[in-house]
């Protein structure tokens, strides 16, 4: 087959390609003004709490070199936790603390870092080398999600996450990234952690992406990754399709994890997610972009300028269900969990 046949039939599967990203979405549908909104991670998680979006507790930040000696009050009381740079990507920078031993602060990996390490550290995070564009930043620190111990079996370390590409509102895509001994513990794709799709309107999973091969069960583990029902599934549902109106970008990627005690919390927000997505899904997401701008056309027709959240996610999961057989689940209990399960800070 030749590759303008191969790309002629992924459009007609109604696969997205990046420069369709870019021009159909990603710069039609989010304004420029907007984006430091989501590129900076403290922006994102004071205007979620504004309007009432679970998000990992916030300790505390460091704007300056002066700050960085405020370190040891802001983590009084708290054995673990995060440090990330507040306009970082992909992972970079950040710095997980699991618990401090005689003075000194021990990583999930086991390794031991001193005061000094740690300040040499968030020196480097305010000095911009983390940052998108190389910006000198600030150092946020927060409370350390733990894991839901349903990922036990599947994830290797780390903390698995959940993206959702929602437009305008609409959830189109979901995807599980699980951390592999590759990546390092860390839930990012081109590190090597893998992606498995969901099915939006249930929670279960589907067959898993590595390296842009289809596979059904985790490298580290062996175990199946497809068929788990993932818990407060209406609680993430309902969460990503809030963030349209938290940020006014119609085409967004939304980060969120399940804490075992705090259950879904929002992490991040991406403006211009990546297409793996499609893979774990077996599913385009222009497909279901057409589809979810006709029925804003049909609304608009009626004078409907945007439906309501919950109007928009049983759109989403009554049109983009997966067919039964492709389900297989190994846990189909139904999860009974209010949308946004509260948060215990």
């Amino acid at each position: 087959m030749s590759l303008f046949s191969t790309w002629k039939d992924l459009r007609q599967r109604g696969v997205m390609g990046i420069n369709q990203r870019n021009a159909d979405y990603v710069l039609r549908y989010n304004q420029r003004h907007l984006y430091p909104l989501v590129d900076d991670k403290i922006k994102t998680k004071e205007r979620a709490l504004e309007v009432g979006i679970h998000v990992p507790t916030m300790y505390g930040v460091i704007d300056s070199d002066k700050g960085i000696s405020k370190l040891k009050d802001i983590v009084k009381g708290h054995s673990d936790f995060v440090i990330k740079p507040a306009q970082g990507a992909g992972g970079d920078g950040i710095l997980v603390i699991a618990d401090q031993f005689e003075g000194y602060y021990r990583t999930t990996s086991g390794r031991l870092l001193s005061t000094e390490d740690i300040e040499f550290h968030i020196s480097g995070i305010l000095s911009g080398i983390y940052s998108l564009g190389g910006h000198r930043d600030r150092a946020l620190i927060e409370y350390r999600v733990i894991p839901d111990p349903i990922f036990s079996a599947i994830s290797y370390e780390g903390v698995p996450d959940i993206r959702i590409i929602v437009l305008k509102g609409y959830p189109l895509l979901a995807m599980l990234r699980l951390p592999t001994r590759q990546s390092g513990g860390k839930a990012n794709l081109h590190q090597g952690a893998i992606g498995v799709g969901v099915d939006l309107a249930t929670g279960i999973t589907l067959d898993g992406t590595w390296h842009n091969k289809l596979i059904n069960k985790h490298p580290d583990t062996t175990n199946p990754v497809r068929g788990v029902q993932l818990p407060y599934w209406e609680g993430f549902m309902s969460l990503a399709t809030r963030c349209y109106e938290l940020t006014g970008l119609g085409y967004l990627g939304v980060d969120m994890v399940l804490d075992k005690d705090q259950g879904p919390l929002m992490l991040e927000l991406n403006a211009r997610p990546g297409l793996n997505i499609q893979i774990a899904n077996d599913t385009g997401l222009a497909a279901r972009c057409k589809q979810v701008e006709d029925e804003i056309e049909r609304l608009n027709a009626k004078g409907i300028t945007l439906a309501k959240p919950a109007k928009r996610m049983a759109f989403c999961q009554r049109e983009f269900a997966q067919p039964l057989q492709k389900l297989d689940t190994l846990d189909t209990e139904k999860d009974t969990t209010e949308p946004g399960a509260p948060q215990a800070n």
